[in-house]
């Protein structure tokens, strides 16, 4: 009898543990691998689950013909549900001369924005291996640093509703398209003006690795014009939790913008 009870009792405990694993399996939402573009990165992971969490440090260094410019960001993302990701980040550019120019001629040293953005990923296939998201992201300008006390601080707002569309083609080559409108309202004055922003990238994921190299094309329609940038790039992800990205910035028909480069710091928590 002890011997059909003990049998019975690690039946039960075995039973228990399948349904325990089952229901683990399916509190995890479905999601698709897509490789991210270093430079216009995304709110967070497509398909994004609960509990997720990364902090980014970037560094950007670009030059015109009459100065330098020196970017850096930082910015915090989560999940708080799945699929759905919320970020702030803040950004910061310091200028300096060149060639002899007057400094009245070069901007002031600010701290550029800091963003709100949200992104909920509405679509998921792991047979398509396709995902798309919509999301919105709200920029507060802030004045130069010399300017404080001297009039606003704030001095406008951007608001910016997107799209993003991601495709694994097989294993290892990913595609991936976010556009958005930038509708800047300066507060001293009434109207706005609405700028586009398309950002589409290529990218291959080196095989057994997370380590991937691509182009990432960024595109800007102001005024009627289109201004484009080539950003060839390399992802090397250093262990289970850090990742860094070096990223160079070919503009196309930007007679004054030099050759840039920008550098990304990926911490997942």
């Amino acid at each position: 009898m002890k011997t059909i009870k003990g049998i019975l009792l690690i039946g039960t405990v075995q039973l228990l543990g399948c349904f325990s694993v089952a229901a683990q399996t399916q509190s995890k939402s479905v999601k698709v691998s897509h490789a991210e573009p270093i430079y216009q990165d995304l709110v967070r992971d497509l398909g994004a689950r609960k509990g997720e969490k990364e902090l980014n440090i970037g560094a950007d260094f670009s030059s015109t013909n009459n100065y330098r410019e020196n970017g850096y960001l930082a910015e915090y993302e989560f999940a708080p549900i799945n699929r759905l990701g919320l970020e702030v980040e803040t950004d910061f550019s310091f200028f300096s001369p060149k060639n002899g120019t007057p400094k009245e001629q070069v901007p002031g040293n600010r701290l550029d924005g800091i963003r709100f953005s949200a992104q909920y990923s509405f679509f998921v296939s792991e047979k398509a291996k396709t995902s798309m998201a919509i999301g919105y992201t709200q920029v507060l300008e802030f004045n130069d640093f010399k300017n404080y006390g001297k009039g606003k601080f704030i001095t406008g707002l951007v608001y910016s509703p997107f799209f993003v569309a991601a495709k694994r083609w097989g294993s290892n080559i990913h595609t991936l398209v976010y556009t958005y409108p930038k509708i800047q309202h300066e507060l001293r004055e009434n109207g706005t003006v609405v700028d586009w922003e398309i950002n589409s990238s290529v990218m291959y994921t080196i095989p057994n690795t997370s380590h991937f190299i691509g182009m990432e094309l960024n595109q800007e329609i102001s005024h009627g014009k289109i201004s484009s940038t080539l950003r060839p790039q390399v992802k090397i992800k250093l262990d289970s939790h850090f990742a860094v990205g070096i990223v160079t910035g070919i503009p196309l028909n930007r007679d004054k913008q030099n050759n840039s480069s920008f550098f990304r710091l990926v911490y997942e928590l």
